[in-house]
């Protein structure tokens, strides 16, 4: 059934349709199941060129026999504002972290941030962190460092003098600032080897043409977050489904926690 977990022999089917390079969609077509499901169970057990079906199927049983009886066949679902589905919501917290861990964040940080985000008030405090996604007060605090270290979180005092951890519109616009400019250093370096190695010798050209390239797409970035940071503050439009439009193809690199140079 497309809602229950996978089976050894479709693990197998993912693991052939990822060799002949299908596309999540297709292979999840093939075998009547969410995209989700696939990109979610391909991510989780090694990405697209480490996936094993025989490795995935026995993590997954490990993963199964750890949870604690308590919560196994419970069904007791957090509840969910503005009568949203509950699986719903689950599945797409899910879904969500595993795209976010596709751009380089890791687990426990794309789980932070997904929690975040997908709250209707935009901030939480750490105890609220902890009890939503059943870890250690450790394990949040580590997260929230490094995210606040990416410009993709930030900190404030509540009424009550507790941290709360936000996300907003404006942090998404300065994360993509911060990364299109932490480039800088990599462009100096490559324009302190044009001048070790000596200009106009092979090495040289192609350390300068490099440091042009990423001069190039800095400045793009930075002219078009600057262009479309009022899109960010806009309340309702539009989606690229309603027009019709593709939306923007966002790389890893500008995306949340994606490479940076």
């Amino acid at each position: 059934m497309p809602g229950g977990r996978l089976t050894q022999q479709e693990r197998q089917q993912i693991a052939l349709g990822l060799a002949d390079s299908l596309a999540y969609a297709e292979i999840a077509r093939r075998l009547d199941r969410p995209t989700s499901t696939i990109t979610r169970e391909v991510m989780r057990n090694g990405g697209p060129t480490a996936y094993r079906a025989d490795l995935a199927h026995r993590a997954t049983e490990r993963r199964a026999h750890r949870r604690p009886a308590s919560s196994r066949g419970s069904g007791a679902v957090a509840p969910q504002s503005y009568g949203r589905d509950p699986e719903a919501v689950a599945e797409y917290e899910e879904t969500f972290t595993t795209t976010l861990m596709a751009t380089g964040l890791p687990k426990m940080m794309a789980r932070v941030l997904t929690c975040l985000y997908i709250s209707d008030a935009g901030s939480l405090t750490a105890s609220d962190l902890v009890q939503r996604l059943q870890v250690s007060p450790a394990s949040v605090s580590k997260a929230i460092t490094f995210l606040e270290g990416q410009s993709l979180v930030r900190r404030e005092r509540d009424e009550r003098r507790r941290d709360r951890y936000v996300v907003d519109d404006d942090l998404f616009y300065q994360a993509t600032i911060a990364s299109a400019r932490s480039n800088d250093q990599l462009v100096r370096a490559a324009r302190e080897g044009v001048a070790v190695l000596g200009p106009h010798t092979p090495a040289a050209n192609r350390l300068e043409n490099v440091a042009r390239f990423l001069d190039f797409i800095s400045e793009s970035i930075i002219r078009a977050a600057e262009q479309g940071r009022e899109v960010l503050h806009s309340t309702s439009g539009p989606t690229s489904a309603d027009t019709g439009r593709p939306g923007p193809d966002r790389s890893p690199s500008n995306a949340p926690g994606g490479t940076r140079s």
